[in-house]
């Protein structure tokens, strides 16, 4: 290769890469203007989209595609100057499998240029499945300057085709979360989400039965961005009765369903709920003694008991989990102001739960915790959010002062809830869980929770389990005594 193609092979690999109508692309100052395809992709082979960029990576002439969701191919323009916007042509030829009633290809034929936006991108979305194997082919064809070369000025990266080839998909979906709280008051609106990572087909969902329901109180249901968003649709509910009875717990549980296409992962069961409401005085705020929001790496610690060495002897295990204080609305029954950002401006004021705490890793998003040492449970578990959310329960404890007044004993529930708990090879698992126990301060600050926490699953565990704890909120605790109990956990793999 000459100087002056490898020059330009060099300015090509290292522009960098945007793919939206409005993102702007400043070109370095060269000799001659070019156009060409600027698809890129990361290190796991998914295509790179605005806002995020790369300078070190080279464009991509074919990408075998297994995701539903819209396809963005940026073209790019490399100019030093570009007084009146220029216009390209292209073409896409369809696989004779596929018909245009099939794929949506837009712009039509043409992208454009002007000013300093140099990137234009073409979208391609799907309204049906493909057979695995066809392609769609694109071809730039003509600029409306003719001093502008189509593909760049080398002869091995030219990059004016691009193969699209489209592969098996097996989309998967999830809930966002795992439990919401309602007030129950008559026409309350709740929104969820449920997610899509690679995409989904609008027919499909909108034919297709995506939940199973265990109704406890009467509602519906309201799709509000079909097809706006290609990897989330937002749902909302409505109460349709008043459900203001204190005493009782009112809950509505939706679950994913298998089998119409699209594989349940991460969190696969939605609780919506009311719980009971009792009188507790939020100025006892017990849940602060269990949390420092001072110390992002705040952890409570504890011991479970356990065979987890499968010597056949159970002995206590020692554990810790990062903790964090329940963020509430104003309006919650329970609410403390934590902070009112030096405002005041109420409506941008933190409250905390009073009476709720949860177990969740305070940096990396996909990293878990470990919640009543459930890694230790299992031999095989894959422990990163987005297979194995339950390992981070959030929230978890909830307490009960003696009288609803007490500043040191009283009674501690797991709030009961579905997580989700998979393994390394793919096996994944709903898992109910509640539990109940106490509290109380034994001495100089130390709390100590004395806890039975339940898990069912009839196909991991064969039904329910117990498993006992106790948990501090420090880490400087006396040694618990032995149990003689049979609620001695060992290892089930996923």
């Amino acid at each position: 290769m000459n100087r002056i193609s490898l020059y330009f092979l060099v300015l090509t690999i290292t522009v960098l890469f945007t793919c939206s109508d409005d993102d702007n692309q400043l070109a370095p100052s060269i000799s001659q203007s070019f156009v060409r395809f600027n698809f890129l992709v990361n290190n796991n082979n998914i295509p790179l989209e605005f806002p995020q960029q790369h300078g070190s990576l080279i464009p991509q002439s074919t990408y075998e595609n297994a995701l539903l969701k819209t396809l963005k191919i940026p073209v790019t323009l490399t100019t030093s100057n570009i007084e009146q916007p220029v216009s390209v042509t292209f073409s896409s030829t369809l696989s004779s499998g596929l018909s245009s009633e099939d794929v949506n290809i837009s712009p039509v034929n043409t992208v454009t240029f002007e000013g300093t936006r140099l990137t234009d991108t073409i979208y391609v979305s799907f309204a049906e499945r493909w057979t695995p194997g066809e392609s769609i082919f694109f071809k730039l064809e003509s600029v409306s300057d003719s001093s502008i070369n189509i593909g760049n000025l080398n002869n091995t990266a030219v990059n004016d085709t691009f193969l699209l080839q489209l592969e098996t998909v097996e989309p998967s979906f999830s809930f966002e979360t795992n439990r919401i709280e309602i007030t129950g008051i008559m026409g309350e609106e709740v929104f969820f989400d449920v997610l899509f990572p690679e995409g989904y087909l609008n027919a499909e969902i909108e034919n297709g039965d995506i939940f199973e329901a265990l109704d406890g109180f009467n509602y519906s249901l309201e799709i509000l961005n079909l097809g706006s968003l290609s990897t989330s649709i937002t749902y909302k509910m409505i109460i349709n009765e008043d459900l203001q009875n204190d005493d009782v717990f009112y809950q509505t549980i939706l679950s994913l369903t298998d089998g119409f296409g699209y594989n349940p992962t991460g969190n696969t069961v939605l609780q919506i709920v009311k719980p009971i409401n009792t009188f507790r005085d939020p100025a006892v705020n017990t849940a602060s003694n269990f949390y420092d929001v001072s110390n992002t790496f705040y952890r409570t610690f504890g011991e479970s008991w356990g065979d987890h060495n499968n010597t056949g002897t159970c002995s206590w295990f020692s554990f810790s989990a990062f903790t964090r204080p329940v963020i509430v609305d104003v309006n919650h029954p329970n609410a403390v102001l934590f902070d009112d950002m030096g405002t005041a401006d109420p409506s941008d004021d933190i409250y905390h739960d009073a009476f709720r705490i949860g177990f969740r890793s305070p940096t990396n998003p996909n990293v878990t915790t470990n919640s009543f040492n459930m890694k230790r449970w299992f031999s095989n578990e894959s422990t990163n959010f987005a297979n194995s959310p339950g390992f981070d329960v959030n929230p978890a404890l909830e307490f009960f002062p003696d009288n609803g007044t007490s500043n040191s004993s009283g009674t501690v529930l797991v709030i009961p809830q579905f997580i989700t708990i998979a393994g390394t090879n793919g096996n994944s698992y709903s898992i109910a869980i509640s539990g109940e126990g106490s509290y109380q301060d034994i001495g100089n600050g130390l709390y100590e929770m004395t806890l039975t926490m339940n898990a069912t699953n009839d196909q991991l565990f064969g039904g329910t389990i117990s498993v006992e704890y106790r948990i501090y909120n420090n880490q400087n605790y006396p040694e618990p005594e032995p149990l003689n109990n049979n609620n001695c956990i060992t290892e089930y793999d996923l």
